[in-house]
């Protein structure tokens, strides 16, 4: 299988490789070509993460060939792929997750099924629950980071969409301050958002917040909380989550 991911921001080609070897048999590699080293480094730490074998050559200026062998266990769901391992200024993209894949993991709703479906039980799809009871992410500003503001933007992008990635999944994304932008119209993070939330994350936003910036008629995705709401959520996490 060979994968083109050249031009793409991290976390994707890591992500889009991840899942190609979830669809692959044992021994089957996977090609995956690349235009930087730094994504050719994250790769093969993403394999090593894995315990897959894994190679690379440079094909020219801006191509790099990385290759990884399926294993011999076949598909298999871990937290490896982007879990803040990442070499370089991409470094953190997914920080602090460290889930393992049995945590949280209780059983999902089934889709229903109209009067007129002939499907068999059997073969109704069920969504699994995956969020991690008692996880809480923590997004307190539109920016990841310190320092230039356009990349702490994108790394911010990366991270959530990174978040909707995970084999494990938070109970709760609680935004405030600038991070209230995220949820608003004319965030690059809404779908993103709206994807968490359609798989059970509650998504909430400091109300004090959307005031102080103007944005109480903007909010896209989730819900509007209080201080007291998101001080009760942070001291009653297990695992605080803060990019």
């Amino acid at each position: 299988m060979r994968l083109d991911e050249r031009g793409k921001q991290c976390p994707l080609p890591v992500i889009d490789t991840k899942k190609a070897l979830e669809r692959c048999h044992a021994g089957e590699v996977v090609e995956v070509v690349v235009d930087n080293e730094i994504a050719v480094q994250n790769l093969r730490k993403m394999a090593d993460h894995k315990g897959l074998k894994s190679s690379y050559e440079k094909a020219g200026d801006r191509e790099f060939q990385v290759r990884i062998t399926a294993g011999a266990a076949g598909p298999e769901k871990t937290d490896g792929a982007g879990s803040g391992n990442g070499i370089g200024p991409d470094d953190g993209i997914v920080s602090g997750t460290g889930i393992g894949p049995d945590d949280g993991v209780g059983s999902g709703m089934g889709t229903g099924s109209d009067a007129g479906d002939t499907r068999d039980a059997q073969d109704t799809v069920c969504q699994p629950d995956c969020r991690r009871k008692g996880m809480v992410v923590v997004l307190s500003s539109n920016l990841m980071g310190q320092g230039d503001g356009t990349l702490g933007k994108l790394l911010m992008k990366g991270f959530v969409y990174a978040l909707t990635e995970q084999d494990s999944l938070p109970e709760t994304v609680l935004l405030y301050n600038s991070g209230a932008y995220l949820s608003c119209e004319g965030s690059d993070n809404v779908e993103d958002l709206k994807n968490l939330e359609a798989q059970g994350v509650e998504i909430l936003t400091c109300g004090t917040c959307l005031n102080h910036y103007g944005l109480a008629d903007k909010l896209k995705v989730g819900s509007v909380t209080n201080m007291y709401e998101i001080v009760e959520r942070m001291t009653g996490a297990r695992l605080l989550v803060r990019p």
